[in-house]
């Protein structure tokens, strides 16, 4: 769009005027921010209501991506730049003394997200809007996030995320599109002209309410939309008889109960009333969503049966996998369709990505729980696993039980969500070749054997408008001057970068911009934590979700066995270090918590160890979220994809860092892979047991963790440091960790990939010492991770899943 200086400054001016009642001195920092969000609402608002009405008028397909999580980042300078007008606003807020910067810091992140679910859903809703995909996204808008953490001690402590303290200007609140959501009661059965009828009595009704974020395309003018549900009472009133006798909460306690559905991402489930809660999540932004979408295809006139003609649904994980019952339900009991019609449509419009290998993350809820929350859901469901049992014995001729038990939906009083996403859908994609080829092979190959044509694969993507563009405006402005601005809209064209590779001017350019990246990021670490870190020393990131087969306490290992080397030889030459680490823990998760402890507590030992003379540095950065990983990935040198192999689904934190000019340090897991085939063996410092490995000890259990322990001193000295004093802390305080390591022999793999892992970290510290091949390994990461946009990632969804095709708009402001 076009927007000169001087009309920004006169329409900014006049909107801080309304909003606040006040002249601009006297305003707050909140205020001119509010006051430039609704400025640049009032253009996005616009082209909105003009995407909206070009699909309707065009009768386009559209996807709707279904998702408990999506971890958008902030709006402010994403829109400022989608819409071409960041640098008018930036000169013309300054003429008026005001820093976009600061009004910047002033967003907070959305609180609707964890991890790599939440930020890839994020991504992908970029791209189709940047790609002109009719897209919209669809989750929940919880109020309190998933927390907020804090290092107390040494401690993960959990605190409420209150990211809509002072609301949300990105969003347009729909009461009007509200719907009901049903839960409880029971189902009556009934013949009405000789068919049969079902009829939900007794139920306990919420109200969801929509609230639609614009997710504007990047310079194309397409704005789709990410809607979000709130929980509410229906009548939205208390009990007025109860309050006036001085029974104040329980006349609110209706309310409370509709509106704790929404209040925070992932309760707890380690007792029934948090699985209870969770259920209710999905099923609400499950059935608000598909109710939604009925409504917006009702206006279209076109016969039902025509609805995967014009819809895609698709499940992102198994949270979502109550769409399928849910359409169902819809298109029995409401649209009046047989149980085959029904079953056509939500088979052909319903599509499923699995993210994960990990049992515990494939949910399975208890059938009793099922039955009471939602009873003609559950209904659907044992009808879908009779006949597709039923199918098994009479189309593929099954007759092993045994096999039949292990495929069906519902077996062992649970309800597995997995096998009904994949018996409910027509496509099932894993995110990374190697995860595809392990769900076909060993984790789905019952299902695979009786649906190839369903199993396929599309690779992990990120937002490289954000994480380079955004994140890096150094080495964005340096590409941009070397070989132009053609990857901003394609990115495969940072290849070009790779002629540049002996250039020792422009290697010099991506020294010294790595530099101010990390010199940025050692003054918010001192800034925040009171640690003073080398900007010279090596950058080693260790960020994501902690879970045991992420392996955090490897790398910490490694640290130890570092620190031990220093203290017996303070001499000892060795690259200085600064092991940074950031992630959460769920609140559960009693191992991980701890080895959020560990890494703390050995941050402080090594941190005021002055003998060791500054050569390790470790630091733990609370509240990992999209804002901290845009400071921490474009200063990281090094970075840490350390999973056990068969385990990481895909990752997209190792193609972030990848394109920021950061060497991997990984095993052959996940999207490593891939990593590895792009930038070549000498670009990528690789170690560890490889998937077949892995699986063989699964198979043959001759794995001995303590014959590995007790092989070599140097492992044996590091972990009989959790438990022996070595600590400031109680000899008991890392006794879970240690046990997991020996008494519980090691599932992950810690201990014997431990010496493979501290070879590969000095390979790493010669490495970087010659400058000149650092910095090539470095160019050669940046110009070969456009090939990981999430842009060609869905463009592959959209064409190989979907079935839809791009709407370019002609429209401008």
């Amino acid at each position: 769009m076009q927007l000169t200086v001087s009309e920004f400054k006169k329409i900014y001016i006049a909107t801080l005027k309304a909003i606040s009642g006040r002249e601009l001195e006297d305003t707050s920092a909140l205020e001119r921010y509010n006051a430039l969000g609704d400025v640049l609402k009032d253009y996005i608002g616009q082209l909105l209501a003009n995407t909206n009405k070009a699909y309707h008028d065009t009768g386009a397909k559209q996807v709707y991506y279904f998702s408990m999580e999506f971890l958008t980042g902030k709006f402010l300078p994403k829109n400022l730049t989608y819409l071409s007008i960041y640098d008018a606003v930036q000169e013309g807020l300054a003429d008026l003394g005001i820093s976009l910067e600061d009004l910047t810091e002033v967003e907070v992140d959305q609180g609707l997200g964890n991890g790599g679910l939440g930020r890839l859903a994020a991504c992908f809703l970029d791209s189709m809007s940047s790609l002109s995909i009719p897209g919209h996204g669809c989750g929940i808008r919880y109020k309190n996030g998933l927390f907020e953490q804090r290092i107390i001690d040494g401690y993960q402590v959990e605190f409420p995320d209150r990211w809509l303290v002072n609301n949300n200007v990105w969003e347009y609140k729909r009461p009007n599109k509200a719907v009901e959501v049903h839960f409880n009661g029971y189902i009556e059965t009934y013949y009405e002209e000789d068919k049969l009828k079902f009829k939900h009595l007794g139920y306990d009704a919420v109200r969801a309410v929509p609230y639609d974020t614009p997710i504007l395309g990047y310079e194309n003018n397409t704005v789709n939309t990410l809607r979000l549900w709130s929980a509410e009472e229906v009548e939205d009133v208390f009990d007025f008889d109860k309050f006036s006798r001085g029974n104040y909460l329980s006349a609110f306690e209706k309310k409370h109960s509709a509106e704790i559905i929404t209040q925070i991402l992932y309760p707890n489930d380690a007792y029934d009333e948090g699985k209870v809660l969770r259920l209710k999540q999905e099923y609400f932004f499950v059935s608000a969503g598909i109710q939604s979408i009925f409504s917006t295809y009702r206006k279209l006139n076109v016969p039902i049966e025509k609805f995967p003609d014009y819809v895609a649904i698709h499940i992102n994980d198994t949270h979502p996998a109550l769409a399928i019952p849910e359409l169902m339900r819809i298109l029995i009991d409401e649209e009046g369709l047989s149980w085959e019609d029904a079953w056509r449509i939500t088979t052909s419009t319903i599509s499923y990505t699995n993210h994960t290998i990990l049992s515990e993350a494939l949910e399975k809820w208890p059938y009793f729980m099922l039955n009471g929350l939602l009873p003609r859901i559950m209904m659907i469901i044992e009808e879908i696993n009779k006949r597709f049992l039923e199918q098994l014995r009479l189309a593929y001729h099954y007759t092993d039980e045994q096999r039949l038990h292990d495929m069906a939906i519902i077996a062992d009083g649970l309800v597995k969500m997995a096998h009904l996403a994949i018996v409910g859908s027509h496509s099932v994609n894993g995110v990374a070749k190697l995860h595809t080829e392990i769900l076909k092979n060993q984790e789905l190959k019952n299902f695979y054997q009786i649906y190839p044509s369903k199993f396929n694969n599309k690779t992990n993507g990120i937002m490289h408008r954000h994480w380079l563009l955004n994140a890096n405006p150094g080495l964005t402005q340096l590409i941009e001057e070397t070989i132009g601005d053609g990857f901003k809209k394609n990115p495969i064209v940072l290849r070009d970068l790779l002629k540049y590779r002996e250039d020792a001017a422009f290697r010099e350019s991506l020294f010294d911009i790595k530099l101010h990246n990390k010199e940025q990021l050692a003054k918010f670490i001192y800034e925040k934590q009171g640690i003073k870190v080398d900007p010279y020393s090596i950058f080693d990131m260790h960020a994501k979700r902690i879970h045991e087969y992420k392996r955090q306490h490897l790398n910490v290992l490694h640290i130890m066995y570092l620190y031990n080397q220093l203290k017996d030889n303070p001499n000892l030459d060795l690259p200085p270090r600064t092991f940074v680490f950031a992630g959460k823990s769920a609140p559960s998760y009693y191992v991980a918590k701890q080895i959020i402890k560990l890494i703390n507590t050995v941050a402080d030992v090594v941190n005021n160890d002055k003998s060791i003379r500054n050569k390790l540095k470790v630091v733990f950065l609370p509240n990992y979220g999209v804002s901290l990983a845009s400071r921490m990935i474009p200063a990281a040198d090094v970075s840490e994809q350390i999973s056990t192999a068969s385990k990481e689904a895909s990752g997209t934190g190792n193609m972030k860092f990848m394109m920021n000019g950061a060497v991997t340090l990984a095993t052959l897991d996940g999207a490593n892979v891939e990593i590895k085939n792009e930038v070549g063996e000498n670009n990528i410092v690789l170690f560890g047991l490889k998937v077949e490995e892995v699986y063989e000890y699964y198979r043959n259990g001759h794995y001995n963790a303590y014959e590995v322990y007790n092989s070599s001193p140097e492992l044996k000295r590091v972990v009989d440091q959790l438990v022996n004093g070595f600590f400031p802390v109680s000899k008991e305080e890392f006794l879970p960790i240690a046990d997991r390591l020996l008494r519980f022999n090691d599932e992950f793999f810690i201990l014997k990939d431990f010496a493979d892992y501290c070879d590969a970290q000095a390979r790493i510290g010669q490495s970087y010492r010659d400058q000149a091949s650092w910095l090539k390994m470095s160019l050669a990461n940046i110009a070969c991770s456009g090939v990981f946009s999430a842009d060609y990632t869905i463009d592959k969804y959209a064409s190989g899943i979907w079935g839809i095709s791009r709407k370019p708009l002609d429209y401008k402001l």
